[in-house]
């Protein structure tokens, strides 16, 4: 296939055009460099207006993605991305921008680093604040392993690794937990250099002339030569007068740059920089590369989210995700809604919950819009807490006010809960306090892949004691479970509900309260010696149109919801397993989850003995980015595999019983 046929765009940027590997970048100016940028840039948006994704982020880092590669000897030296949903540009620069018009769609790019893309992504990534701690692992196993090896020299010469890491990400303790680790460690030969993308404030005046130079004097190799003499210096003077030498070049240094925070924690720190702009970031990164400083080096880059399209730079969320979108006016597309989605509807109950009860708070990490808190922080403002992007904290903050008798509804995507298992368990479940996890995302999600898909929330928190989980078959069932977990004051409630529209039902005028464990049965409620399906969640309908199949060549089927993972109904389990032949369950999430609570109570019964018990959740693999649709048929969560199952179940059954 040629170029001209693979790439829309070829031809139209021909700088671009050129750049089969970021080699061809480091044979070129600071001047054309920015050419390169701006046409990068244009790429991008183009792209991204016909696949969707995160355009904002990408589109602030262009100029630094392009520095970087222009000034170290990637793929040699490392590029650590933190999150990967600002890696558009570096894809494009890497080798990959004939295929970036597939980016995040069934069988193309991920939207986010990969290390089966590309040797040039050192380190997958799409949760937050994972760069620096994986950078640093980088660095140590290069200076291990060029100890043992009979050609260190030639397989193991001085090597660079970057960490790239957003303002929002390093608000994460993760984050701390590497700088306060890395900033330990010394070494010639591997330098780590920790980039600060700061892109939620603007480039104020004083980042101008004056500032740039300075920033570039301070980061040159004769002022690290002077300020390395003044520290052997001082550790030849006598105690008190050395500890007094060093805290005054360190109080110096902060007054004269900043960084004080990561100069106590063992970095040396240089800016803030316009990231912006090529000739101030190329000597900058080349000083830095080239520097025989001992000790990891923070270089503070100012960007603006967004950058260089102006409907994302005037958007509020400056297109932090977007869908297609027309480039000439900035329209998203958006597709046809006819129903709610789960999450708007969580929203409208909670707040609903609120105006009858002063106690109801909400906290959100990073997510008040993706978790439908916006419209409640403007009504409830002091009532409204985003603690940015930390889920530990958001876990234990929420049951510090629970202890308190406030009413907190802890909203975390399923996969970004996984992140604070530890504080669900020990801070909310030992204690068994009545903080509500709203689970949002649970089950696949479509695009952004098996890094976002809430597959794992029902194994973490069914198994801990004093927990109470729910998920919702529809919209009705959601709003009924809201209020259920409002109602809880005794021990910790979750409710899991997925991404997307919601099943179209009527919702009711006022929620009720459902009694707790309980189930229920939706159809076949008379059929006997047949087949129990028993399901959990949102694929209920899926488990009805099995139903219908199966009758149609009379098996005959009792369909149920389950509404409670735990604690299960086991009157309804011990019910459905007497009156059937084969029993079969259903859940948006991976074994081990909702079936390991039926399992046992059948086990204890007796009842397996005479029961072929089927579990149909996800299989044992991660499930790569494709349509939702195409993701729960590989999955198996279907009603013609349900059917499927269920047939050839009581069919093995009624042979074995003739």
């Amino acid at each position: 296939m040629s170029k001209s046929s693979s790439i829309p765009t070829w031809g139209r940027f021909p700088s671009l055009d050129k750049v089969t590997d970021p080699s061809f970048l480091r044979t070129l100016s600071p001047a054309e460099l920015q050419i390169i940028a701006d046409e990068l840039r244009s790429e991008t948006i183009d792209a991204v207006s016909s696949t969707g994704g995160h355009l904002g982020a990408s589109l602030g880092v262009v100029e630094l993605t392009v520095a970087l590669h222009a000034v170290f000897n990637t793929p040699k030296d490392r590029i650590v991305w933190d999150v990967g949903h600002q890696t558009y540009p570096h894809k494009i620069l890497t080798g990959r921008r004939d295929r970036i018009r597939t980016l995040r769609q069934p069988g193309g790019l991920s939207g986010f680093t990969r290390r089966v893309e590309s040797e040039y992504d050192p380190f997958g990534a799409a949760h937050s604040s994972t760069s620096i701690s994986a950078a640093l692992g980088m660095t140590v196993a290069h200076k291990l392993l060029a100890k043992t090896s009979e050609n260190a020299e030639e397989d193991y010469g001085k090597r660079n690794t970057v960490a790239v890491i957003g303002d929002g990400s390093i608000s994460a303790g993760m984050a701390y937990e590497a700088l306060n680790n890395a900033g330990a460690c010394e070494d010639d030969a591997n330098q780590l250099i920790v980039i600060l993308n700061d892109n939620e404030m603007s480039i104020a005046p004083p980042v101008g002339a004056m500032s740039n130079y300075l920033t570039q004097l301070i980061s040159s190799t004769p002022y690290f030569t002077l300020r390395d003499l003044g520290s052997r210096i001082a550790k030849r003077l006598p105690g008190p007068i050395e500890r007094t030498a060093k805290k005054a070049e360190e109080y110096a240094r902060g007054l004269l740059a900043g960084g004080t925070l990561f100069e106590e924690l063992g970095f040396y720190y240089v800016g803030p920089v316009n990231g912006h702009d090529m000739s101030q970031l190329v000597p900058i990164l080349k000083n830095l590369r080239d520097s025989k400083k001992r000790g990891p080096i923070l270089l503070h880059v100012v960007t603006e989210k967004g950058r260089g399209y102006a409907p994302a730079e005037e958007a509020g969320d400056k297109y932090h995700a977007v869908g297609k979108f027309d480039i000439e006016t900035g329209v998203i597309q958006k597709p046809t809604k006819t129903v709610p989605n789960y999450t708007e509807l969580f929203t409208k109950e909670l707040l609903a919950l609120a105006e009858e009860d002063s106690k109801v708070v909400a906290v959100t990490a990073a997510m008040p819009a993706g978790t439908g808190l916006t419209e409640f922080s403007k009504k409830f403002p002091d009532r409204c807490f985003d603690v940015g992007i930390a889920e530990q904290h958001a876990v234990t903050f929420s049951a510090g006010m629970a202890t308190e008798g406030l009413k907190p509804f802890c909203c975390i995507y399923s996969t970004f809960l996984q992140r604070a298992f530890d504080q669900v368990m020990h801070d909310v479940a030992l204690q068994s306090l009545p903080v509500r996890l709203m689970v949002d995302r649970a089950g696949l999600v479509g695009a952004d892949g098996a890094t976002h898909a809430g597959s794992f929330d029902l194994n973490y928190l069914c198994c801990l004691p004093n927990m109470i989980v729910m998920a919702p078959s529809d919209e009705a069932e959601l709003f009924h479970m809201v209020k259920t977990a409002w109602s809880v004051d005794t021990q910790p409630t979750a409710v899991r509900y997925p991404r997307g529209a919601a099943q179209g039902v009527s919702i009711p005028e006022k929620a009720e309260i459902l009694p707790i464990g309980k189930g229920r049965i939706t159809s076949g409620e008379t059929e006997k010696d047949g087949v129990a399906i028993l399901s959990l969640g949102s694929k209920l309908h899926e488990a009805e149109k099995a139903a219908e199949t199966l009758r149609a060549l009379n098996i005959p089927v009792t369909v149920a919801d389950a509404r409670f993972a735990k604690p299960v109904d086991q009157e309804l389990v011990k019910s459905l397993a007497e009156k059937h032949k084969v029993f079969i369950t259903i859940e948006e999430g991976a074994a081990g989850g909702f079936s390991a609570q039926v399992l046992p109570h059948l086990c204890e019964e007796g009842l397996l003995d005479r029961l072929a018990f089927r579990p149909v959740n996800f299989p044992d693999k991660f499930i790569d980015h494709n349509t939702p649709e195409k993701q729960y048929e590989e999955a198996g969560i279907t009603a013609k595999n349900i059917a499927d199952v269920a047939q050839k179940a009581f069919n093995a059954k009624s042979e074995n019983n003739a």
